[in-house]
C-alpha cells in the first residue's frame, strides 16, 4: 500500500493522539452536569479490526488484472483494514456504525492513482466494466458522502487521491497556484509556505482533509472572512468525467453561460474525479494577530459581528461563542495556562464585570483575527475595538487567543472521548441573514432541548457564529447527550431532525460548509426547491447517466 496518511478507522485523527482530561480540573464536573456522564470511569475501548466481519471483495480476476494495469500492483489493495478505512467518513452516524460492526457494503478495492492519466484509466474502466467509483480525500466528511450504498451490487472502488499531493506551479504575478487535488491541508500550506505564499484556507478538518475534498463539499475555512470560502478561492479545475476531462480555466471572471466551475463546487464526486485545482494564493502576511473578547450576551456578540461586517475593518476571523460554548471552553482550560475564572487576572475581571451588572453565566467568548502590515492591523484593531466597546464587550488580550490557535483543530477528539464513555456528540451548521440569525438560534436551542426531554436524556447544545458575510453569517451548533446504549442512532436522528428542520423553518440553509451527502438530502427540496433538485439531478444524469460516480449522494439517485 502507498505511504498515504489515513486516520484511524474507528475515530478521528491518527493513532496515539487523543483528548485527555486529567490536566483540566473543571472538565469532569462540566461533563457530568452537561451530559450526565462520569468521565472518571474507565472507557469502553472500540473493538479491534480483527473483531470486525468485513465482507469479502466482490471483484473478478479480470477487473483485478485491469486495475493492476491501470495504476500498478503496488497501488491497489484489497486489505480489510484499508477497505474499512475507506467505507465511511467521520460523522457520528459513521462512527456509531463502525463501532457496532455495521458494514453492509464496503469498497471492494482501494486504488491510489498517481496522475491524471491513472484517473482517466480508472474512469474508462468504470464504464467498460460497470464499476462504481467513490473519490476519497482525507476521509473527514461528516455528511455521509463517502459510503457505498448498502444495496449496491456492482463492484465498488474507492479512489484515494493521496498520491497526487503536489503544488505544481505558482503564478506569482497572478497569485494563482496549480495544485493536485489529493494534497492534505498541512502539506499544501508547507509547500506554499516555502515559496512565501498561503492559501488561507483552514477548516476544522484542516489536518485531515484535502484540496479536492474542500472543492467537492464547498468547504469554508476559519479565515474565510478575509480569504473567502473555497468557492471564492478555487478559480480553475480539471475533472475527469466519463466522456472526457472538464477543464475550467482560471480566469478572474467570465460571462459564458451557466458556470461549470460552480457545478463542480459541492458536487461530491458525482460529476467526476477532481484531479487538479487552481487556487488563489496570497503572500504570507507580515503580522497575524488573534485577540479574545468577552460579551455580556450572545445577542450582543452577534450584533457586534454584524456591525464589524459592514465596517471599514476586514478581520480574518470573526467568531463569538454563546454562553454554553463559552462554559465548555472554560471547562477545557488547563489549570496553569491561559485565561480562566481561577486565574488572578480572570478573577479580578469577573468581579469588575459583576459590579457592572453582568450575569457571568451569560457571558460569551469571542475571537477576532487580524492580518497584514503593522499599520493596517493597528487601524483595523482600532475600528473593531470601538465596535466591541459600543456593544458592551471587553478585551481579554492575546492569552486566550493563543490557546484557541493551539486547540482549534483538536475539538473532534473530544467526540471520540465521549463515544468511549457512552456519549453521542456531533455538529450541524447553517447560514442565515443577519435579521434572522438570533431568532433561528433561539428556535434551534428550544427545539433540541424539547427532543432531549422527550428522549429522557441529559443533553447539551452550544453554538458559535463564524464565517461572517455581507448579509449574514454561519451558526455552528455542537450537541451532545448520553445515549441509551440500545439504539443511539435512532436517538441521534431525533436530534438531527430537530436541528435541520428548524434551520429550514427559521430561514437558514441545510449546511453552510459541510455539504449534503446522505445526511441532508431528504431536506434538499425544502432548501433549493423541487425544481432546483430536478436541475441538480439533470446535470448528474447528463454527466453520468449510469450513476457510476458516487451514486446516492446529494440526491437519492
Amino acid at each position: 500500500m502507498p505511504a498515504v496518511k489515513h486516520m484511524k478507522w474507528w475515530g478521528w485523527g491518527v493513532e496515539g493522539v487523543s483528548f485527555h482530561w486529567e490536566d483540566k480540573p473543571a472538565f469532569p464536573a462540566f461533563v457530568s452536569r452537561a451530559v450526565g456522564i462520569d468521565i472518571t470511569q474507565p472507557p469502553v475501548a472500540p473493538m479491534s479490526i480483527e473483531e470486525l466481519h468485513v465482507p469479502a471483495p466482490r471483484i473478478g480476476d479480470d477487473v483485478r488484472g485491469r486495475l493492476t494495469d491501470a495504476v500498478g500492483a503496488a497501488n491497489v489493495t484489497y486489505d480489510d483494514l484499508d477497505r474499512v478505512v475507506h467505507t465511511y467518513g467521520k460523522s457520528l452516524r459513521d462512527l456509531l456504525r463502525l463501532r457496532a460492526a455495521d458494514l453492509p457494503r464496503v469498497p471492494d478495492a482501494v486504488v491510489y492513482p498517481g496522475s491524471e492519466a491513472d484517473v482517466r484509466a480508472l474512469v474508462d474502466l468504470s464504464g467498460e466494466a460497470d464499476l462504481v467509483l467513490i473519490p476519497f480525500g482525507g476521509g473527514s466528511n461528516i455528511s455521509g458522502s463517502l459510503h457505498p450504498l448498502a444495496e449496491e451490487q456492482r463492484t465498488v472502488l474507492s479512489v484515494d487521491l493521496g498520491r497526487m499531493d503536489q503544488v505544481l506551479d505558482v503564478d506569482e504575478d497572478s497569485g494563482l497556484a496549480r495544485v493536485q487535488a489529493g494534497v492534505l491541508g498541512p502539506d499544501l500550506e508547507e509547500q506554499l509556505g516555502r515559496r512565501g505564499w498561503t492559501m488561507g484556507h483552514f477548516p476544522d478538518s484542516f489536518t485531515h482533509s484535502t484540496l479536492g475534498g474542500w472543492v467537492a463539499t464547498r468547504s469554508s475555512g476559519m479565515q474565510s472572512d478575509k480569504y473567502g470560502d473555497i468557492a471564492r478561492i478555487a478559480r480553475g479545475m480539471r475533472v475527469v468525467q466519463p466522456e472526457g476531462t472538464l477543464v475550467v480555466r482560471a480566469v478572474p471572471s467570465t460571462s459564458t453561460g451557466p458556470s461549470t466551475r460552480e457545478m463542480v463546487l459541492g458536487s461530491e464526486g458525482r460529476l467526476g474525479v477532481i484531479t487538479e485545482v487552481t487556487v488563489q494564493v496570497h503572500r504570507i502576511p507580515e503580522n497575524r494577530l488573534m485577540l479574545a473578547y468577552l460579551f455580556p450576551s450572545f445577542e450582543a456578540g452577534l450584533a457586534a459581528m454584524q456591525e464589524i461586517s459592514t465596517s471599514d475593518a476586514h478581520p480574518s476571523v470573526t467568531r463569538v461563542s454563546d454562553q454554553f460554548e463559552t462554559q465548555m471552553s472554560l471547562a477545557t482550560r488547563k489549570a496553569s495556562k491561559g485565561f480562566s475564572v481561577s486565574s488572578t487576572v480572570g478573577t479580578q475581571l469577573f468581579k469588575h464585570l459583576e459590579r457592572r451588572g453582568w450575569d457571568l453565566d451569560q457571558s460569551c467568548l469571542s475571537f477576532i483575527g487580524f492580518e497584514g502590515g503593522r499599520a493596517h492591523v493597528a487601524h483595523e484593531k482600532g475600528i473593531v475595538n470601538a465596535i466591541i466597546k459600543a456593544h458592551g464587550g471587553v478585551g481579554l488580550g492575546k492569552g486566550p487567543a493563543v490557546l484557541y490557535d493551539q486547540k482549534k483543530f483538536d475539538t473532534p477528539y473530544i467526540r471520540d472521548f465521549l463515544l468511549d464513555r457512552g456519549g453521542a456528540a456531533d455538529v450541524s451548521e447553517t447560514a442565515a441573514p443577519w435579521s434572522q440569525l438570533f431568532p433561528l438560534y433561539n428556535a434551534v436551542v428550544e427545539n433540541v432541548r424539547k427532543v432531549y426531554a422527550d428522549l429522557g436524556v441529559t443533553g447539551w447544545i452550544m453554538c458559535h457564529l463564524s464565517h461572517s458575510e455581507h448579509s449574514g453569517a454561519c451558526l455552528y451548533f455542537t450537541f451532545a447527550f448520553a445515549h441509551d446504549g440500545v439504539d443511539p442512532i435512532a436517538q441521534y436522528d431525533r436530534v438531527k431532525e430537530a436541528l435541520q428542520g428548524t434551520f429550514i423553518e427559521a430561514g437558514g440553509t441545510l449546511s453552510h460548509h459541510h455539504a449534503v451527502g446522505t445526511e441532508h438530502s431528504r431536506w434538499l427540496g425544502d432548501d433549493i426547491s423541487v425544481p432546483g433538485v430536478a436541475m441538480v439531478q439533470g446535470v448528474i444524469d447528463t454527466v453520468d447517466p449510469s450513476h457510476r460516480l458516487n451514486p446516492g449522494k446529494i440526491t437519492s439517485l
